[in-house]
Parts: C-alpha cells; structure tokens; sequence
C-alpha cells in the first residue's frame, strides 16, 4: 500500500508558482526584462534578498543518508522519500517552504562546505539523518559560519518533544524534575541532544548507556562526545549495563533499539515509573509489557500508541518562529520555551495524554511564538 502511494504520486513535493504567467506584461514583470530591477536592487542593498526572494520563507532539509531511522545508512537516493516527507510536514504545520537535498558524500568538510555553497538560496538550514559523532561537528560548524540558522531536527526537535512529555507526565505523578533519577539509553544524535536538554532543564541525575554499558568518566570506548558528557552525567560513576542503570530509576528515555527493557527492569525502578522507549518501529519495551511492570506513563515513537514522541511537533514551529524573526541561530533558551510551549498546549495532561496530537490546531503558532519570544 505504502509502495502504491508513492508510485502513484510519482514524489511527494512539487514546486508551484506564486504568480500566473497569462501575458506579456507578465513574463516581463516576472522575468526578463523586469526582472533584473530586483537583481539591482539586491546588488545596492543585500538584505533585500529577504524582501523580494523567497528566501525568506525557504529552507533547505539536506541529508547525506547515512542515518535515517530505522534504517540506518541507506545512501542519499534512498533517502530521498523521507526529506520529502520532512519537506510536506514543514508546508502542512507550518507553511514553511521545505526543499530537500540529498548529498553523495559522507566526508564531513564536504558537507560543511556543500552547505556553505548553497546556503544564499536559503533562510534556515535543516541536517536531517546524518550520523553521529559526525553530525555534532557538522552543525557545530555550520551554526559558526553561516548568518543563518542551522538546526539538526534529530537532535533538538527529538529533545524538545521529550522535554515536553517530561513536564507533563512529571506533572501527572506529582514529582518534581530536579528530585528524578533518570536513564538514557542510546548516545547517538538524538540521546546527546536530549541529555543536554534536559541537563538545562533542571535534571540533575542522569546516567547514559551505550552498548558497552553504563558511561562514566574514564570509561573505555568513548568517543569525545560521550567523554564531554561522562563528566556531567553519572557522578557516582555507576558501571554495568541497562538493568543496573535501571535500578532504582524513575524515568526511562530509550532512543536505541527494540527489545531491550524487560518488565522486570520496569518493576526495579521506583514508584510511579515514567517510560518513554522511542525506538522505531519497535520500542524497547512494548507498552502494555511496560504498563504490567508499573509503569504510570508510557511514550514511544509509534502513532498507534498513545503519546507519540513526534518530532512533527517541533520543527515546523521553530522554523516558521526562526524565519519570521529573522534570527540567526537557534540558543538554547528557545528549545527550552519551545518545550515549555508543547507542554502547556495541554492543558489538563493524564498519563494517556501528556503532549498535543499534530493534528491539533495552533501547536506550530505557540512554538514559533515562544521562538520568537527569545529572540
């Protein structure tokens, strides 16, 4: 059915006109010979490249591939479908001119550089599925030499949404976030980002664990981002794997693989657990397993459940708030309004609803708007 989909639209995106060409007096205006007044008027004043382009509403969603999820690396034509997809989201939520762009290169100053070179078509830059540690370096980067923003939606709009979740379902067992013990298990793009969010957040015990176990400083096999966090998570410098992580805890944040939580991994951790097992398709503990374990609140990343982790829930906001702003990078006081916006955009949260349905109007306005906010 999914294939027929796809074949049948022949691509998800297209690109239509703003302006019809029915006359002479239009084709002179659009294009030659009226066109070129706009090219000058850009030459003698830059910035009117926001005014009269569209540069001002256009944002690049550029991947090389190499980590799309659930998948892994299936090379940039395959991962075509999905930047559309990103592309039809950012239009749908948002009204944000998403164009995708599938890069044939893994090496790191080529993409820096790729990006570099397109960057004047564009208002905001999106790095979607590009593989960790890689793609801490790559916006790191871009953010430092581009004048506008870049924002890798794997990490932050993946930690916002759970940011959000977290308020709210902290709310609904009645603890507070800096009292909360908890365990995040997979250290790639998503789980850095998170973990840094929620650090700034107020989270003050926070263990990570990799596939070689609990992280702490002066581990083993750590590449030089896990060695940055190894110094601010897990002081007591626990070792062991997930169930010795899992002892005790009371939130549970999986961004790894399916079938890793047992239930009674859940029925170790404290009163009142709170469960957010995001792995796709397949979470890390199914719901009702982790429900039979204890588990008070549960997220995950699949549609058929309740409370999905839905990065749609974030991105199309901060874009619309980054390009009506005009800002010129995204700080760490936005992603954490724009959590606090998610949560407060419900209003009455239950262990069954702690953030908002995509589908619900005006999620994208309030992110943007608290953007904005920051600015």
């Amino acid at each position: 059915m999914t294939l027929e989909f796809h074949k049948k639209l022949k691509g998800k995106i297209e690109v239509i006109s703003r302006t019809k060409i029915a006359t002479k007096e239009d084709l002179s205006l659009a294009y030659t010979p009226g066109v070129a007044q706009a090219c000058k008027a850009i030459v003698e004043d830059p910035s009117l490249v926001w005014k009269l382009t569209r540069k001002q509403n256009l944002v690049a969603v550029i991947t090389d591939g190499t980590a799309v999820l659930g998948l892994g690396d299936i090379g940039p034509e395959a991962s075509i479908p999905v930047m559309e997809g990103k592309a039809i989201l950012m239009k749908e939520f948002a009204d944000v001119d998403g164009f995708p762009i599938a890069l044939d290169t893994k090496d790191t100053e080529e993409i820096i550089e790729t990006v570099k070179r397109i960057a004047p078509m564009f208002g905001a830059i999106n790095l979607e599925d590009i593989s960790a540690p890689r793609c801490f370096e790559i916006e790191e980067r871009l953010q430092k030499e581009l004048p506008i923003p870049v924002f890798h939606d794997d990490q932050h709009g993946t930690a916002i949404v759970v940011l959000a979740g977290l308020y709210n379902a902290l709310q609904v067992v009645g603890k507070r976030i800096e009292d909360i013990r908890m365990v995040v298990n997979g250290v790639g793009a998503a789980g850095v980002a998170i973990t840094k969010l929620l650090l700034l957040a107020g989270v003050q015990h926070i263990v990570l664990v990799d596939s070689k176990g609990l992280i702490f400083a002066g581990r083993d096999n750590l590449n030089h981002v896990k060695e940055a966090l190894a110094n601010s998570t897990n002081l007591e410098k626990r070792s062991g794997g997930l169930a010795e992580a899992l002892a005790g805890a009371d939130v549970f944040v999986g961004v790894s693989q399916p079938n890793l939580v047992s239930e009674e991994m859940v029925r170790s951790m404290a009163g009142d657990q709170i469960i957010f097992a995001m792995a796709n398709p397949d979470p890390e503990i199914m719901p009702e397993d982790a429900r039979a374990g204890g588990a008070a609140v549960i997220a995950t990343g699949r549609s058929d459940f309740p409370n999905q982790i839905n990065n749609v829930l974030a991105f199309p906001g901060i874009f619309r708030g980054l390009l009506d702003a005009r800002i010129p990078n995204v700080t760490e006081g936005m992603k954490l309004a724009a959590a606090r916006a998610l949560a407060d955009f419900v209003q009455s949260p239950t262990a069954e609803k702690i953030i908002p349905d995509p589908f619900e109007k005006g999620i994208a306005d309030a992110v943007a708007e608290a953007v904005k906010g920051c600015a």
